[in-house]
């Protein structure tokens, strides 16, 4: 893209670094053009695009925390000036976009901007989509609903058996707090430390039924066991089943092998972790689920219907 010096007609728009909380707000506005994949060659030109800049990567804080070689921080957020929202405005089109986070840096990753709602046949799940008042990764400099992406739970199983679970954790309150989201900017999921011992308990109980060895925890992690030891099918190794209740027990959000579990090499040690961290007993969301658990399947993010669709 061609940088512009236009500034936008409205309010100031900040870009924030949710890992490290950081933000900065310059903002211009630019031309931009999408490659199609209905009509593939040349790209699709779109109307302005407002967008903030930083100054450079050395001399700045918003990128800490990023993946090596970052260049910078798209919004993907539920709100007016994020990617998906300006896109759909552009082209006059319905506000949905999907995403697939690949598991590995030489992998590349999917986001369909502009798209309507894909059909992959039976391999999908879906949840509406919640508002809270106030996010937790995300500023809110006036009095805002949560940009962020909050879904229902109705309760955690491991192989089939519901764990101990205290529901009102799973509420969101007036202030914000409590809750489930997703969320890109956690690498693994982050439980409510009485979430994540009931969902450890269980899953080391399931996990003796395997003869697996258990190690030392290796941080940030505390269940890990030898690999050498690990059974590993196509979709990585064959451990207990972590189901997501949504709405109903027909529909849950199924998290197992490469999803679950994360390898970890250090020094002489290779062994698989359980790929869930604690988070403490006074987080200001119970559970969020982090990007490894959606790595290599398809998200489909609906504003019309406020759904989120899953394609495992």
């Amino acid at each position: 893209m061609s940088q512009s010096t236009e500034t936008p007609p409205f309010a100031t728009v900040y870009s924030q670094n949710s890992i490290s909380a950081v933000s900065d707000h310059p903002d211009l506005v630019d031309n931009f053009a999408l490659s199609s994949t209905t009509k593939p060659g040349r790209p699709r030109p779109g109307s302005k695009l407002v967008f903030a800049c930083t100054v450079p990567v050395a001399d700045s804080k918003i990128y800490r925390g990023l993946a090596r070689g970052s260049a910078g921080l798209a919004a993907l957020g539920r709100f007016n000036y994020s990617i998906p929202a300006q896109v759909s405005r552009s082209f006059s089109t319905p506000l949905i976009f999907s995403l697939c986070l690949p598991s590995s840096s030489e992998a590349s990753g999917l986001a369909l901007f502009n798209s309507p709602r894909i059909d992959l046949s039976k391999s999908l799940i879906y949840t509406p989509l919640i508002t809270a008042p106030i996010g937790s990764d995300t500023q809110v400099y006036i009095v805002s609903q949560s940009p962020e992406y909050y879904i229902g739970l109705t309760a955690i199983k491991v192989n089939g058996k519901s764990i101990p679970l205290n529901r009102s954790l799973l509420a969101i309150t007036e202030l914000g707090h409590g809750g489930v989201k997703i969320s890109t900017s956690r690498a693994y999921s982050v439980l409510h430390t009485s979430v994540f011992n009931a969902l450890r308990d269980a899953f080391v109980k399931e996990s003796s039924k395997l003869n697996l060895t258990l190690i030392e925890p290796l941080e940030p992690f505390k269940v890990c066991y030898v690999a050498e030891k690990m059974e590993i099918t196509r979709g990585g190794p064959a451990v207990p089943i972590i189901d997501l209740v949504l709405q109903s027990e027909r529909l849950f959000w199924r998290i197992y092998r490469s999803n679950s579990m994360v390898r970890v090499r250090i020094g002489n040690v290779d062994a698989w972790c359980l790929g869930f961290v604690d988070g403490g007993d006074d987080p200001r969301t119970s559970i969020i689920i982090g990007g490894h658990q959606f790595e290599d399947n398809l998200l489909e993010f609906d504003f019309i219907g406020k759904l989120i669709y899953y394609y495992y």
